[in-house]
């Protein structure tokens, strides 16, 4: 899945807005799985112009790169936070680390030639899956409709849990962030 579909599934499963804390615990959750590529991404691309055929032909797939996406993305690394949150009935931590598992649970079936190795360190086997949320030759061009379509539904649900116009602002522009994205791995990929 698109990142801003990542925070927006996240905050509807996990946030409650009546209880401090966990709406932005649940998208920073969210959001870190994903977070060592876009470092890596824009210090390579923005800070060392590295071309962004080399960031996303060659570096991206990198033993140094892998072993970092297989850290962040690691059900084991995740499942032992979780527990260790558990442990110590701390609930922001609970929602931080329930809203990762749940990132790397939704795309574990929609990675295909860059699929992440999800139970680091015990293996580094990878599940290629033969559907992909953006390559259009393994399915995106049907994957991503329904994955928008999920978003819209999680924004309206968000909206009207939240009637703050901040947060109402925020829910809109990830919908807006993921329709964007959706339109470019479909016109590119």
């Amino acid at each position: 899945m698109n990142t801003p579909a990542h925070l927006l599934l996240g905050a509807a499963a996990l946030a409650e807005p009546d209880w401090r804390g966990t709406t932005l615990a649940a998208l920073l959750g969210a959001l870190a799985p994903d977070l060592s590529l876009y470092v890596l991404g824009s210090v390579s691309l923005f800070i060392l112009q590295i071309p962004p055929q080399v960031v996303f032909d060659q570096l991206y797939f990198s033993d140094a790169w892998q072993t970092v996406f297989a850290i962040d993305n690691s059900f084991i690394v995740w499942g032992a936070a979780f527990a260790l949150a558990l442990w110590l009935r701390h609930p922001i931590a609970i929602v931080f680390t329930a809203a990762a598992l749940l990132h790397l649970a939704t795309d574990f079936p929609l990675h295909s030639d860059d699929a992440r190795p999800h139970f680091w360190p015990l293996t580094d086997w990878r599940f290629e899956s033969p559907v992909s949320y953006w390559d259009s030759a393994h399915g995106a061009h049907w994957v991503a409709p329904v994955e928008g379509f999920l978003c819209l539904g999680l924004t309206i649900l968000l909206w009207r849990r939240y009637p703050e116009w901040g947060w109402r602002a925020l829910w809109l522009g990830l919908l807006a962030m993921e329709l964007y994205v959706i339109r470019s791995w479909l016109l590119f990929f």
